[in-house]
């Protein structure tokens, strides 16, 4: 189910920026399928919504991959779009991120610090303990917030934006996330989703300086709907 202008899920708008809700599938920016982009329908919503003629300015500010659902930035201003820009180099947007994993960690909290190198071939990232040529430091802090009959719930707050980082570090624990065949869970999602969401995002508004929180609900699937009750 992809998204539409009609079904976009907006989580917070403004003159300068909107996210939006988004869902596994949708590519955040066009690619070499040629499927239609959710940057394509965030403007043809505002485009609706605002009545505005001509082409309508929208940046992506960051991106998720495709079978990852949840809180997504864009940026209705080129003014946002390069005070964003900056602020995710400087690391001051927060992104909290949900996964569901198999059986559970011995660690019920822990630190993972690896080096992870990208396969452009294969679009895939190789994690490694050590550093090795072209890899780069990936650091997540991980926790426990809910066991399930076989898989957990767990929170991730990332320290550093790689390639595949959540995918491919807890992979390598031994915990692959649920539906993720590329890094080594056993069987797909019917969907073809995989059960990561970008759950929140906390950040100083670019222009206005108020502190934004969001928090994004998780798809409406067996699994995700049983680590909320």
């Amino acid at each position: 189910m992809h998204s539409t202008k009609e079904n976009l899920q907006v989580l917070f708008e403004d003159n300068h920026i909107i996210i939006v809700n988004k869902r596994s599938g949708d590519i955040t920016q066009g690619d070499k399928t040629g499927d239609k982009p959710l940057s394509d329908v965030v403007k043809e919503y505002v485009k609706d919504k605002y009545n505005k003629a001509g082409n309508v300015f929208l940046g992506v500010v960051h991106r998720l991959d495709r079978p990852t659902s949840g809180a997504i930035i864009f940026a209705r201003t080129s003014k946002a779009l390069e005070r964003l820009n900056k602020m995710l180099r400087d690391k001051t947007i927060n992104k909290t991120y949900w996964a569901v994993v198999k059986k559970y960690p011995k660690k019920e909290k822990d630190t993972l610090v690896n080096y992870l190198k990208k396969n452009p071939k294969n679009n895939k990232s190789s994690v490694y303990a050590k550093e090795i040529k072209d890899s780069k430091k990936a650091i997540l802090h991980y926790n426990v917030i809910k066991k399930l009959d076989n898989y957990s719930l767990i929170e991730i707050d990332l320290e550093t934006g790689r390639h595949h980082q959540i995918r491919a570090q807890l992979s390598s624990i031994g915990f692959p996330i649920k539906g993720d065949l590329k890094y080594g869970f056993d069987r797909s999602n019917k969907d073809g989703s995989i059960h990561l969401h970008a759950r929140k995002i906390v950040f100083i508004h670019p222009v206005s300086k108020e502190e934004i929180s969001v928090i994004a609900p998780t798809p409406n699937e067996v699994i995700w709907n049983a680590c909320k009750n």
